[in-house]
């Protein structure tokens, strides 16, 4: 059998498809109750040691630091849901949160689509 060599370019490439995936499935969390976050976050985790030392990593970082607010977020719009007099507040939370996730996957995909990093001034 022979030995399948992989090159560096493929190993970018492949990590340029994945993180396109990975912005795909961000994006389209609205539709599925947000059960594609999970599976991306999970990816995000289990891949981001791959992408040390390239500007992945920084779409990485990005995409796992917007979850986590994302969830801070969420939850603290739940608690003011639960006290009956903040409803409304509650959801003007979910609705800046909506927003703002929104922007941070359209902001990181634009950059990804630049070949541009994230943080440009940190190294991962």
């Amino acid at each position: 059998m022979g030995e399948v060599i992989t090159t560096d370019y493929d190993r970018l490439a492949s990590l340029r498809k994945l993180t396109h995936i990975l912005y795909a499935l961000y994006a389209i969390f609205w539709l599925t109750g947000g059960i594609t976050a999970l599976i991306a976050i999970v990816i995000g985790y289990v891949k981001r040691d791959d992408t040390q030392g390239t500007l992945y990593a920084s779409h990485f970082a990005w995409q796992i630091r917007s979850f986590w607010w994302s969830v801070a977020w969420a939850i603290l719009g739940g608690m003011l849901f639960v006290t009956v007099f903040l409803i409304p507040l509650a959801f003007a939370v979910w609705g800046v949160l909506s927003l703002w996730m929104l922007y941070r996957i359209v902001k990181g995909w634009l950059y990804l689509n630049d070949s541009k990093p994230m943080y440009p001034d940190q190294r991962f």
